[in-house]
């Protein structure tokens, strides 16, 4: 068999429906799927006993340990010359499959990745937090499958490996969050090789709404801090810039806020100088604000074809960007200053 796809799964049915319709159009047949049902309430089997007709599918139920201990559980079972690890939220193309094996027939890889994009039956939320995961105003354009990076890192929503490589790295650490980065840069260190598969993407919901997006991003930002000090050659420049960000727009409030405080008090004769240099500089860091917003608009309108859109992706990207740089700082502040243990935030509530 040459394809085990391998999905671990947190009471999220509906969403497994949705995927395994996908895999019953792929034109590449050579494939089974391992669903990880990880100690859900709202299980996904009698789901998965309807396809058992249509492709080799095996259900697993355990305990709750984690998304990356569930992919290692169905890593253990899997019968695939390549392991396939999707996450339940994503969506296959018809040509997800053929892609792949165009990829590896063209050159051989060890492991590989692939971007994601939004559907078009994805709500307006789900299509502006899309946006500003992959859009260039917020990472660059590096998580939307651009080839501007050194390396390229796959991400545990669209990642594959040979599985003899995945068993001999022994797949996935048992952090919680950044686990799959952490499994990319353990990938690199072995010296295997690991590409960017362009055409092979998929359709990913990420988050449904604004609050579960913050959590996520904001345990992303504590994983980077714990990826650093685990391997403090992984932390570059870019990891910086939502820290920077999210100090920026902080700054700039303050600034505004006592630059005008002494006239709205009516003591802005006691210190002029320092009241009119904190309000200058508090608007010249408004007006940068102001110029990024206006170009997140822009972009996101032009991309997505509507205005709505547009505006829900400025409060996709500062939730992006402050939820990440909050994160960061954070973990930071209790693992590089205080000298605490790993630790990350939202444990039992990041996947309801």
């Amino acid at each position: 068999m040459k394809y085990s796809i391998i999905v671990p799964v947190f009471n999220r049915p509906d969403e497994v429906d949705e995927l395994l319709e996908s895999l019953t159009h792929q034109s590449e047949k050579d494939f089974e799927v391992v669903i990880v049902e990880d100690g859900s309430q709202t299980p996904c089997e009698d789901v998965c006993k309807r396809y058992e007709h249509m492709m080799d599918i095996h259900y697993y139920y355990k305990e709750n340990s984690g998304p990356g201990q569930s992919r290692n559980y169905g890593a253990e079972r899997a019968k695939g010359e390549y392991l396939l690890i999707l996450d339940s939220d994503v969506v296959l193309p018809e040509g997800y499959l053929q892609a792949v094996s165009d990829e590896l027939s063209r050159e051989p890889a060890d492991a590989f990745g692939g971007p994601d994009k939004a559907h078009s039956s994805f709500t307006d939320t789900q299509k502006a937090i899309s946006y500003s995961m992959t859009s260039f105003f917020t990472t660059g354009g590096i998580r939307g499958g651009k080839k501007k990076m050194d390396k390229f890192y796959p991400r545990s929503f669209n990642m594959g490996i040979r599985r003899d490589v995945y068993l001999r790295l022994n797949g996935f650490s048992n952090m919680r969050f950044g686990e799959d980065i952490d499994f990319s840069i353990r990938i690199f260190k072995a010296g295997c090789r690991c590409r960017l598969f362009p055409e092979a993407w998929v359709w990913h919901k990420r988050r449904t709404d604004f609050r579960k997006f913050w959590r996520q991003v904001y345990n992303s930002g504590i994983a980077r801090i714990n990826l650093y000090k685990k391997y403090p050659e992984s932390l570059k420049l870019v990891h910086l810039l939502p820290m920077v960000f999210t100090m920026g727009v902080i700054g700039t409030l303050l600034l505004l806020f006592f630059g005008f405080l002494p006239y709205m008090l009516g003591t802005v004769h006691v210190f002029p100088t320092l009241g009119n240099a904190m309000a200058a500089l508090g608007s010249i860091g408004l007006a940068g604000i102001i110029l990024y917003t206006i170009a997140l608009f822009i972009d996101s309108s032009r991309e997505n074809h509507s205005v709505k859109i547009g505006l829900l992706s400025i409060r996709a990207a500062f939730t992006q960007l402050m939820g990440y740089g909050c994160g960061f700082l954070s973990a930071w502040w209790k693992r590089c200053v205080l000298g605490q243990s790993e630790f990350s935030a939202y444990n039992k509530t990041f996947y309801k």
